[in-house]
């Protein structure tokens, strides 16, 4: 008897009806943390009161907590896959989902990386619970401080934008295509 494994592609574009249970509870544990970091990160800014440095301190672990859940779910998603798009979706509209979701995955882990890496070159520590110190990833300097600053801001837009569109899109696939897609990460009949 010959096993023959299953390229990795397979597994991306497997034909179950839904997202893992795992999947589903690394998605949704997600968007809780990133839709409170974008908010926390607005009222950082909007504050220099003693607000200002609970949010900060709020801000920097739940910053790495992100990463440490992308990371891993990135993992579960090479390795299990995700249900396919409905076969009647238009090409343009399954080359945006693609995309989206490789530009969510790119910025959720290089906004904490960007972050980690401006306060390593403003010579200040990341403090974790528990009291674990991060070690610095770039040397103190005040010009790439500023440009990494500057980076993480920008693109805190940029993921405030591509949250709506996704917000947007699942609100399209449930009201209007009625597909299914929204059920393949909400759980549910499709």
């Amino acid at each position: 008897m010959t096993i023959v494994s299953e390229p990795r592609a397979a597994a991306m574009t497997e034909s179950r009806p839904r997202f893992t249970p795992l999947q589903r509870a690394l998605h949704w544990l997600m968007a809780i943390g990133v839709l409170s970091m974008l908010f926390i990160g607005v009222g950082m800014v909007s504050t220099v009161t003693q607000t200002h440095l609970t949010l900060v301190s709020i801000h920097k672990p739940l910053g790495i907590a992100l990463l440490v859940l992308v990371i891993i779910r990135i993992a579960v998603r090479l390795t299990t896959g995700a249900p396919a798009l409905p076969a009647d979706l238009p090409e343009p509209m399954k080359l945006a989902a693609k995309l989206s979701h490789l530009a969510f995955y790119g910025l959720m882990v290089s906004m904490p990386l960007i972050g980690w890496a401006m306060l390593s070159a403003a010579d200040y520590p990341i403090t974790l619970w528990g009291g674990f110190t991060l070690p610095p990833i770039v040397s103190p300097s005040r010009e790439l401080h500023a440009w990494l600053w500057d980076a993480h801001r920008t693109l805190a837009f940029c993921f405030f934008a591509l949250v709506l569109l996704h917000i947007a899109a699942a609100l399209f696939h449930v009201l209007v295509r009625r597909d299914g897609v929204f059920q393949q990460m909400a759980g549910g009949e499709g």
